[in-house]
């Protein structure tokens, strides 16, 4: 079975142990598992297909069950409460914990992915490098973006970059963009991402001050609608963006890196909603 640091589910964890068990012993049974960690067979059942989740109350249970010592107990620990947390801000904070407990071994790959949608100037480095002639010379690479970056940051760009296999150096010492992909797993997916949006967001408000009109485009609209019309909207935005990316990736010869972003977002009360 995998170390309980390879993975970013606390209940996939689970659901793997309780097959090895299963397979080592056969009468090994879901009410046999919730007996020894003071939970409801049927309840453990649900738990393992990502239906439920466990209280708080059963942690320590589970650890002491499975057998996790010291740091793979605290580790296991931090992902239940990661998986289970309620907003943005905490699960940046327990997967940053996740990350420091895992080996470095483990945690290198995880990591400089996740570094990577922290700063809006990564993915835009790897784009310029598209059609920038660069072959080292991090000052004019860090005055091609706007706004500028530090020569730090622009040489550690190139360094995550290599890291994650999303550039290399051709034969003739010019850095170019590969045809790799990061991934990223469900788990932190969305929450990576949307620190990436922040960082655009900002820039974009930014945009009105720092750039000329003409080298922008920014328009509002205020509208009424409801819960049908929202969803439609929804829907044509999407089918606009993938249209755009479709109308990109047919052209040739790029000279610059652009940010697209599309904003719709509630100004009234949603009823039903908390918020």
């Amino acid at each position: 079975m995998k170390s309980v640091f390879e993975y970013l589910e606390y209940r996939d964890f689970l659901k793997d142990f309780y097959e090895e068990k299963k397979s080592e012993r056969s009468f090994f049974s879901y009410r046999l598992f919730g007996s020894k960690v003071g939970m409801d067979a049927s309840y453990l059942a649900k738990v393992l297909i990502r239906a439920r989740h466990i209280s708080n109350d059963s942690i320590v249970k589970i650890i002491d069950f499975c057998g996790l010592k010291e740091q793979e107990a605290e580790y296991f620990e931090t992902l239940v409460h990661f998986v289970k947390a309620k907003s943005q801000k905490e699960s940046k904070i327990l997967f940053e914990k996740l990350l420091s407990l895992k080996s470095v071994k483990a945690n290198a790959l995880l990591r400089h992915q996740y570094e990577f949608y922290q700063k809006w100037y990564y993915s835009a480095i790897r784009s310029i490098l598209e059609f920038y002639d660069f072959r080292g010379d991090y000052k004019a690479l860090a005055e091609q973006l706007s706004p500028r970056i530090s020569v730090k940051e622009a040489k550690e760009s190139v360094r995550l970059l290599e890291k994650l296999r999303l550039i290399k150096k051709d034969e003739n010492g010019r850095y170019r963009m590969t045809d790799t992909a990061i991934t990223t797993g469900p788990q932190w997916q969305s929450m990576a991402i949307q620190a990436f949006q922040e960082e655009t967001i900002r820039l974009s408000h930014e945009s009105l001050s720092r750039h000329p009109k003409k080298h922008r485009d920014v328009s509002t609209v205020t509208m009424n609608i409801n819960e049908q019309n929202f969803q439609e909207i929804r829907e044509r935005i999407k089918e606009f963006r993938n249209s755009i990316i479709k109308y990109v990736n047919e052209q040739s010869s790029p000279d610059r890196v652009v940010q697209l972003n599309i904003q719709l977002f509630p100004l009234s009360r949603i009823e039903g909603s908390s918020e």
